[in-house]
């Protein structure tokens, strides 16, 4: 099941997350910064063949072991049971592993993909910490969270949630390309820009919707246009249908800094990374989130953003459409309230978790003698 021959754990930093980009990237962030202030220190990755990281690592030059596991949320009964199977063995296989290659330390950033190397260094009493992006800490978290040396919150309401564990509120890593000053949301003139970020897999509805009231909504606001990220698989689809001449749309958006410091307003799904990003360009946004992920974590984000007072939700159901098309022309049609609602935010999550990472080790060899 996973067979490391190339790999060597011993004294090594674990990195573990994924399934989605929201557990994938904060990983990857942590990992960039560990590797530029401790370069001696090897970081490897685990995670899951199937999450995201399954199609990224293989394509960079991150040492990595992807493992035979997936999600067991929404799952039938079957299937799930199937799913605690392979996490189980994965499990097994990690701990025959470390036995013989001890990890320095494990760094879990959630989703199931994070499970496996979890739960292996609790039982081999492998120092671990865990990075938790959403206000609603997934179920791999809350299991591990209590023995961890810290738990890292990306949203502080998830203190609530963790009562038993040593949780530090950090907010959420962001990519490199994020850690820099941003224009103000004042310096933007016509024609404004709504960018639509619809490349999620679970993006279908908006991308949907958004096709539905965009030309209705650009008729009536003259001084903006829309920028929509389709995602590569609904690019073909969406670029034969009818849109206004200010709707443009592409499969991906190398750039997402720059996209977002353009932007005036920004359409979304409500992943944990997204909303950090948001936060640190200091763009308002209508977040919808998505109505199945697990936890209904994305409500929760969703929540969290607007109750700071950064942005509008609007939930898929009845009338979604018509909601979704109202909270747009809401902050479309009214320049003021979107500069209350742009402010960046400074975003030190890695600094605050390397921090932590050094000062909470209370063993030889910790890493301030890296």
């Amino acid at each position: 099941m996973c067979s490391v021959m190339e790999l060597d754990f011993k004294d090594a930093l674990v990195l573990t997350g994924g399934g989605t980009g929201g557990h994938f990237y904060p990983a990857v962030a942590l990992a960039e910064a560990a590797k530029n202030k401790w370069p001696n220190r090897r970081v490897i990755f685990v995670g899951a063949k199937r999450g995201i990281e399954g199609r990224i690592l293989p394509t960079s030059a991150w040492p990595h072991l992807l493992l035979d596991v997936e999600g067991f949320f929404g799952r039938s009964p079957a299937r799930a049971l199937g799913s605690v199977w392979r996490m189980l063995g994965a499990r097994r296989c990690l701990k025959k592993i470390w036995r013989g290659q001890m990890p320095w330390a494990v760094i879990g950033t959630g989703g199931y993909g994070a499970g496996p190397a979890l739960f292996a260094a609790m039982a081999l009493d492998i120092p671990y910490f865990i990075h938790e992006s959403n206000a609603e800490p997934g179920l791999v978290a809350r299991l591990a969270a209590k023995r961890a040396r810290g738990v890292w919150l990306g949203v502080e309401a998830a203190n609530q949630r963790l009562k038993k564990a040593k949780c530090i509120y950090a907010g959420t890593p962001v990519r490199e390309s994020f850690l820099r000053s941003f224009a103000p949301a004042s310096g933007l003139h016509p024609p404004y820009q709504l960018l639509v970020l619809g490349g999620s897999g679970g993006a279908r509805a908006i991308n949907n919707a958004l096709f539905s009231i965009g030309a209705t909504l650009l008729d009536k606001y003259p001084d903006w246009e829309i920028r929509h990220q389709t995602g590569i698989q609904e690019m073909e689809r969406l670029s034969t249908l009818p849109r206004h001449l200010r709707h443009s749309v592409v499969p991906f958006i190398e750039t997402m800094d720059v996209a977002m410091e353009s932007a005036s307003l920004v359409l979304s799904r409500a992943g944990a990374s997204t909303c950090s990003e948001l936060k640190v360009v200091g763009r308002p946004a209508v977040l919808v989130p998505l109505p199945n992920s697990a936890s209904d974590h994305q409500k929760h984000n969703a929540m969290a953003y607007v109750n700071e007072g950064r942005g509008l939700m609007v939930e898929q159901g009845l009338d979604f459409q018509q909601n979704m098309y109202y909270a747009l022309s809401k902050l479309m049609a009214d320049y003021e309230m979107r500069l209350e609602l742009s402010r960046p935010e400074a975003n030190m999550a890695v600094a605050r978790c390397l921090k932590e990472l050094e000062t909470l080790f209370e063993f030889p060899g910790s890493i301030a003698g890296v």
